[in-house]
């Protein structure tokens, strides 16, 4: 990975070392340095973004969490839980030359049987997609932005 590829992102600095010829990006989330990927590259400039300017809590995000899905284990990119605990939104990346298709889709909707979050975000860099989740009527529908994670939990609390 020569080059880190242009995102539709804001723009945030990153730490990169080389190790054992290989290059590294820090996680703030997991606060470790894990291998620099097109995939992960995604990751910590989304999750920046969540943190910095939509007031996401680092400290209520977690990054490759194991799950089981009907008997199989998996591995969900990013879990954000909410001020009481409850999985708040589930988030899958991709890499920029990845099309997000309706697998990806399927992908996480399969992750969320297990997980029943609020929301289920996908982005590869370029394209991000969000829905909310509504399970009394079974159903979801997509929203226009992600949301600012503040102004979402105060709407919560004054319900």
């Amino acid at each position: 990975m020569n080059r880190l590829p242009s995102l539709h992102l804001p723009d945030y600095p990153v730490k990169i070392r080389r190790e054992a010829e290989r290059l590294q990006i820090f996680d703030p989330v997991r606060g470790k340095y894990v291998a620099l990927t097109p995939e992960e590259y995604v990751r910590q400039r989304f999750t920046a973004w969540l943190i910095n300017d939509l007031h996401y809590p680092a400290s209520l995000m977690n990054n490759e969490i194991a799950l089981e899905v009907n008997g199989t284990r998996r591995r969900c990119d990013t879990l954000v839980f909410d001020r009481t605990g409850a999985h708040f939104m589930v988030i899958e990346y991709k890499a920029p030359e990845v099309q997000i298709t309706q697998e990806v889709f399927d992908q996480i909707a399969r992750y969320n049987m297990a997980l029943r979050a609020r929301y289920l975000t996908v982005s590869n860099g370029l394209q991000h997609y969000c829905c909310l989740m509504d399970y009394e009527h079974d159903t979801y529908h997509f929203v226009r932005e992600i949301p600012d994670f503040m102004r979402v939990n105060l709407d919560l609390s004054s319900n």
